[in-house]
This record gives structure tokens, C-alpha cells and sequence, in this order.
């Protein structure tokens, strides 16, 4: 059977090509190895955010005296339920991703792909032919040689989505997204956590305001936290593991009973037929043009194994773009300076555009507006009153950078976003009126400071 096209992985960035493709009237296949979905849904921004709900949840109880309500006996968490429900919610989406391929008349091919040239690509031994294909088989979890992954002591973000049974205490090596999200997790949860990262900051892709901000959270946390530290070695010894680092107090070994890897991924390129076909890659990326097209005539990539930002509405956003300039819709090329991120601790942090210390060492000039959350309404209500938000305007005062850390930014982070894609100023969005009372009111005041009008400061 001959398609008009087949994509190649199933998660945010494969099957939205599939379904826009299919919206435009085109025969689609899209191939998945594992569960529809791909490791978002099933492994990774879904599960996660499920687990963290739990911890959430854990944290209001302990502290609900200060909400004035009394709990009788003491609240425990049970991570086998926990996991048990965070697993359900991944299974409910996978099985969503599965009603819309069928919904759009899209053809599951189960198994793993393999390029073929002319369009042709065998799936396990049988071979299928389109006019076009996407290849967005994502990533894994990196492995590092001094720190074999084994899956029991030494583990992934894979196997730390399904502990079922509480570690006394654990190390994560990387302050990442990852990292920093499953140590926010296991520390809320009562295991004993340190953080090593072998950069001198804490999340170190983020503004150093933000990094400062969240490292003086985690240690509220009681989450030890070693930045500036490499790890020499990993090893095992009667149930734990032990791990030799140096940082600025030399040459140490710490021990935990769990080492959980989270320094990055690892795209999923290798076994493809790629080299057989001619498609060219730098650093373990595929190389691609503005829209996505390969060295290889109609073929395709996106998402994780591209050299762009590994989130998963990036490559949602890419899937959509491809497809579109594909089939002849002239889409715009995406502005990756406008892509939001998000990193899902308590407090949340989201961030866009440029950092502070990216405008200064381009010599640019630029105005920075703060509002701290401590003089916020909503947030003294809440009993969230830790964070910011800073934004970063430029010489005509638009916007260029926006930095939240607090409790819900990640849902505050889109109206930034939307700001900065449409050059909006300071004084246009210091003229917005926003609800009362919001954390939202947070970017106003914020603009209104870099007006040198601050109100509530």
C-alpha cells in the first residue's frame, strides 16, 4: 500500500503531523514501536505532572494547620497508589491519542521503522512506500559511561515515574527540568535529596535570578544542592550506591540508596537507515532547513532528533509547520526566541525569550521590570508568596525576555509569550487592565516598574 505519507513516531510532534496531514484530505500511516503517544504522554510531561500533583497535594496536607483546617492522625504517601494513578492518567491519554488517529482515519503501524530510499521504508520485514515521510522518533534518557543506567539503583526518568516504594534517600545528577522536577517530587515525598550539577547554577538554562531564586527554595526544601560539581564515578556497594564527586570542597564520596541520571537526553536516530539513504546529521541531530525538509528530497524531521529546544510543544509546533509547508499552506517559519518553557517544582518556573545575561553580553541595551509576589494579594491569600516575575524590554521598551518563578506561572507564561511575538511595549501592556485579585496582575506591575510607575512597589 502506497501512502501520501508516513511519519514516523508516535508522540506530540508524530501524531499531530499525522492528523493535520489528515485534516488536509491526505492518506496518512503513522508508525509507533510503543505506546501511542510516545514518550510524553506515556513517559514522560503527562505521568510526571501526575506524580507532582500527588506531591502537591501531600504538601497541602502537611501544612494545612495553616490554612486553619485539622487533620486527624498523620497524612502518609503511598507511592504505589501514587504511581497507580499516574500511570492511569498516562493509559487515559495514550487511549486519546488512539480515538483521534482513528477519528481522522489514520492507519497504527505497530513496529519499528527503517529507511529504505525512494520512499520506501520497512517496518519489521514488511515494506510500505509514501510520496512523503516525518521522522520524529524523539529521544531517551542520555547515558553517561562513569554512571551505567541499570534500572534498579542507578536509574532513569523512566524508572523513577514507577518507585513504588519510597528510597530513604536519593542523588540526582542534573538540575535540568528533569532533575530539578523529580527532586521537588522525591524531597516533598520525605526522601533525602541531593542535587548535583556540574554547572555553577542551579537550572543553569535559566535568567541567574531565577536560578538564585529556586536554589534558596530547594534548600527551603532541605534539598541538598551541589552546583559546580562533576561526577568522578558511580558505584555499587551492599544496596547503595556510591558516588565520588568534585567540587569546591575537592574530592568527596556521597552515598544514597538510589542515583537517578537526569543529564539530558539522546536522540533516537541510530538503526534508521539514514547513512544508507543520505540523510545528513551533525552531533547526533538531523539536519534540516526552516521547514523541516531534510539533504534527502521529501524527507522529513522534527521535534527531539532536530537541533531545537526537546519540548514537546515545540515539536507539536514543528509537526504543524512541516506539514503545512509540505502541502503548499505557506506557513511561517517558527521564532524559536518566543518559545516558552516551563519547569513544573513548586515554585513553578517559566521562562521566554531572552535572560538578562544574554542582553548584557550582547551589549544591547535594555530595561528590566521586577514584581516580587510578596506583594501580592493573590498570592499572600494563597500561601504562595515565593517568586517573581521579571521582564526584559528592550531599547524601544518591547518586550525581549520574561522570567516567572511562583506558584502557577507555568499558566501565566502564555500571555508573555503572546506579548513578545507581537512587539508589545512596556506602557501597552502596563495599559492592560488585568482581574483582581490575580498572580496575573504580576505583569503589569512588572511593566509598570520598567515605566518607572510602579504602583504597588
Amino acid at each position: 500500500m502506497k501512502y501520501d505519507l508516513i511519519v514516523i513516531g508516535s508522540g506530540p510532534g508524530g501524531y499531530v503531523a499525522a492528523i493535520r496531514a489528515a485534516q488536509l484530505g491526505k492518506k496518512v500511516a503513522l508508525v509507533e514501536k510503543s505506546e501511542a503517544g510516545g514518550v510524553c504522554l506515556n513517559w514522560g510531561c503527562i505521568p510526571t505532572k501526575a506524580l507532582l500533583k500527588s506531591a502537591q497535594v501531600f504538601g497541602y496536607c502537611k501544612s494545612a494547620a495553616n490554612y486553619g483546617i485539622e487533620l486527624s492522625g498523620e497524612a502518609k504517601p503511598d507511592m504505589a497508589k501514587i504511581v497507580e494513578r499516574s500511570r492511569n492518567v498516562a493509559a487515559t491519554m495514550s487511549k486519546g491519542v488512539d480515538f483521534l488517529l482513528k477519528k481522522n482515519n489514520i492507519d497504527l503501524i505497530n513496529g519499528f521503522g527503517r529507511l529504505k530510499g525512494d520512499g520506501k521504508i520497512d517496518i519489521d520485514g514488511t515494506e510500505y512506500a509514501a510520496e512523503a515521510i516525518i521522522l520524529a522518533t524523539g529521544a531517551r534518557s542520555r547515558e553517561m559511561p562513569f554512571m551505567p543506567i541499570d534500572g534498579k539503583r542507578i536509574i532513569s526518568s523512566k524508572e523513577a515515574l514507577t518507585l513504588t516504594e519510597l528510597p530513604e534517600d536519593m542523588i540526582i545528577v542534573g538540575s535540568g527540568a528533569i532533575g530539578s522536577e523529580f527532586a521537588y517530587l522525591y524531597a516533598t515525598l520525605g526522601v533525602k535529596v541531593t542535587v548535583v550539577e556540574y554547572l555553577p547554577r542551579l537550572m543553569p538554562l535559566e535568567d541567574e535570578e531565577v536560578s538564585k531564586t529556586m536554589e534558596r527554595c530547594f534548600r527551603k526544601m532541605r534539598i541538598n544542592v551541589l552546583t559546580g560539581t562533576t561526577v568522578k564515578n558511580v558505584s555499587q556497594d551492599s544496596g547503595r550506591c556510591n558516588v565520588e564527586i568534585e567540587g569546591k570542597k575537592g574530592s568527596e564520596t556521597i552515598s544514597a540508596a538510589i542515583v537517578l541520571s537526569a543529564v539530558g537526553i539522546k536522540s533516537n536516530i541510530e538503526n534508521m537507515g539514514l547513512e544508507e539513504i543520505g540523510v545528513k546529521t551533525e552531533r547526533d541531530k538531523i539536519v534540516v532547513d526552516e521547514f523541516y525538509r531534510t539533504s534527502v528530497p521529501n524527507v522529513y524531521a522534527i521535534g527531539d532528533i532536530i537541533a531545537t529546544p526537546a519540548l514537546a510543544h515545540v515539536a507539536s509546533a514543528e509537526a504543524v509547520c512541516c506539514v503545512e509547508a509540505m502541502y503548499g499552506l505557506a506557513p511561517e517559519p517558527i521564532d524559536y526566541t518566543s518559545i516558552p518553557s516551563c519547569i513544573f517544582t513548586s515554585p513553578e518556573v517559566a521562562s521566554v525569550g531572552f535572560t538578562e545575561q544574554a542582553m548584557r553580553e550582547s551589549g544591547a541595551e535594555y530595561t528590566v521590570g521586577r514584581y516580587p509576589f510578596t506583594a501580592s494579594g493573590k498570592a499572600a491569600a494563597a500561601g504562595d508568596r515565593d517568586g517573581f516575575v521579571k521582564l526584559i524590554f528592550d531599547k524601544d521598551k518591547k518586550l525581549v525576555g520574561a522570567h516567572l518563578v511562583g506558584a502557577n506561572v507555568a499558566e501565566m507564561i502564555g500571555e508573555p509569550t503572546l506579548a513578545k511575538m507581537l512587539g508589545a511595549t512596556a506602557h501597552r501592556i502596563a495599559k492592560t487592565v488585568h482581574s483582581h485579585p490575580t498572580m496575573n496582575e504580576g505583569i503589569v506591575e512588572a511593566s509598570e516598574a520598567a515605566e518607572g510607575a510602579a504602583i504597588h512597589l
